[in-house]
């Protein structure tokens, strides 16, 4: 089940009480778009908010709306939508990235953090041509993968496990074990180039 994050973070036992939409039950997987308001002021939204460009300098912060969604240390933007059930399948493609993170989050992950440093987001990271997990600043080497123009991730809510995909064999390179609580996102950062999100789709058969 998809949530809009709003919904989603009305929904935490823990968590803020803001806005609340009702659940939508998710037909092709998670479909969603980045939510500007939680972007970090180095990060801006391209292409209806489906991609993420870094700027060395980014926006001015007196220029950014400032609210309490948004990440204020790290550059990190989150999706707009929210999932508390199913599978789900979505792929991002790297455009002259050389460091960057994607994975998901609770949905009220401190704004003050980055994705991976805590145990409340799941993470695959890569940086210096070299793919690994990262939980609670715990790395692990990710085998099997290079420098993709494109890759997938499955997420699968109840089985609790994140699981990066070689898009060009349609196959798992390495599954991350988790442990949700609570409504996730998918959660991106970056240091450099852009990040473009392909959601709405369905998973992949043999996944």
């Amino acid at each position: 089940m998809a949530l809009p994050l709003a919904g989603a973070l009305r929904l935490c036992s823990w968590g803020a009480k803001r806005l609340g939409i009702a659940a939508v039950e998710a037909r092709r997987g998670i479909s969603f778009k980045l939510e500007e308001k939680t972007a970090h002021s180095s990060l801006a939204l391209f292409r209806g908010n489906t991609g993420v460009k870094y700027g060395l300098v980014g926006l001015e912060p007196t220029k950014v709306t400032q609210n309490v969604e948004r990440f204020r240390e790290w550059a990190v933007v989150l999706a707009d939508t929210a999932v508390t059930s199913g599978r789900h399948y979505w792929e991002v493609t790297v455009k002259r990235s050389q460091q960057f993170r994607i994975g998901v989050a609770d949905v009220d992950i401190s704004r003050d953090s980055c994705i991976g440093v805590d145990d409340r987001s799941w993470v695959f990271t890569y940086a210096q041509r070299k793919w690994h997990t990262m939980l609670v600043k715990e790395k692990t080497p990710v085998e099997g993968i290079g420098q993709p123009e494109k890759v997938g991730l499955l997420l699968d809510y109840e089985a609790q496990k994140l699981s990066l995909v070689d898009v060009s064999r349609i196959a798992v390179v390495h599954t991350l074990p988790s442990d949700f609580r609570g409504p996730v996102v998918p959660a991106f950062a970056l240091w450099d180039g852009e990040l473009l999100t392909h959601s709405g789709l369905e998973v992949p058969e043999g996944l």
